[in-house]
């Protein structure tokens, strides 16, 4: 993963939020010129990612500290694995331990629970994608490891797309617009190259996005029936999401219903922390 000015600057945050004071537990146990050999591993079976932000940070609580990488971002982890090999100062290991397993556990948790729902709807034409439920700061990279475990990205900011939400509808519809209406002044005011996409509850709402020329609709907290039905009656002229309390359990149901996107905000806001740990040799 290629480490960005902003990535940069979150390694720098997080390595000063641990080490502001400095290792008074390191400092008083190893001597600095011990040298030594620490292998991170892998305590469970997962997804790889984010091992170049972890290894980084390594190198930058000492430049004296080599790296070696074992395995890649998107490997397969089986328990006991070994996964990277860092050489140096020992205790310049024991300081950066945490801050990179915090990055790597993190991302690699994100990237393993993305990868469960894609094998759940690999037999279908649905794609997974995430959301902007994302931890503050670190967006960037979970939706990286979203990518990593094989699934896609929906908007990366507010910017990228237009989603007309319950919200905006609410809102503007108290000033007499109809749902019509409001598509209608989104694609007046927004730039060409933006694609609108609205949210809707139930088919009446449905057809009238659809008579409207939304490229995307999602159909949020539908029933099975209702999706198959709204699959059905759009024919292909918009793109259709589902979204709203799905999980590893019912996935592959929604899939069947023939959408074209599912997006579950629990790959970034919920997913475990993939267990890995650092072993001095």
């Amino acid at each position: 993963m290629h480490i960005t000015p902003d990535i940069s600057k979150l390694i720098d945050l997080a390595i000063q939020e641990d080490y502001c004071m400095g290792d008074v537990t390191t400092e008083a146990l190893i001597p600095d010129k011990a040298a030594g050999t620490a292998t991170i591993v892998a305590d469970m079976d997962g997804i790889l990612a984010g091992l170049d932000i972890a290894l980084e940070i390594f190198t930058r609580m000492s430049q004296e500290t080599e790296t070696t990488k074992l395995v890649n971002d998107g490997n397969h982890l089986i328990k006991g694995q070994k996964i990277a090999v860092i050489n140096g100062k020992l205790s310049s290991i024991l300081t950066a331990e945490r801050t990179s397993l915090n990055f790597l556990r993190k991302l690699s948790g994100v990237a393993t629970e993305t990868n469960k729902y894609v094998k759940a709807v690999e037999h279908t034409r649905a794609k997974i994608v995430d959301t902007r439920k994302t931890t503050p700061g670190f967006r960037l990279l979970e939706k990286y490891a979203v990518r990593t475990g094989g699934g896609h990205n929906h908007r990366h900011n507010l910017g990228d797309g237009i989603l007309i939400k319950e919200n905006h509808t609410r809102t503007l519809k108290s000033e007499g617009m109809t749902l019509t209406d409001i598509i209608q002044k989104a694609r007046n005011n927004a730039p060409h190259t933006i694609k609108i996409e609205v949210e809707v509850e139930d088919l009446l709402q449905f057809k009238e996005a659809i008579e409207a020329k939304a490229e995307l609709i999602l159909l949020d907290n539908m029933s099975l029936a209702d999706m198959t039905k709204a699959v059905n009656l759009c024919n292909g002229r918009a793109l259709l999401e589902a979204s709203g309390g799905i999980n590893l359990q019912s996935v592959s149901e929604v899939a069947g219903t023939g959408v074209d996107l599912i997006s579950i905000g629990a790959l970034t806001h919920s997913s475990p922390d993939l267990d890995l740990s650092l072993d001095i040799d």
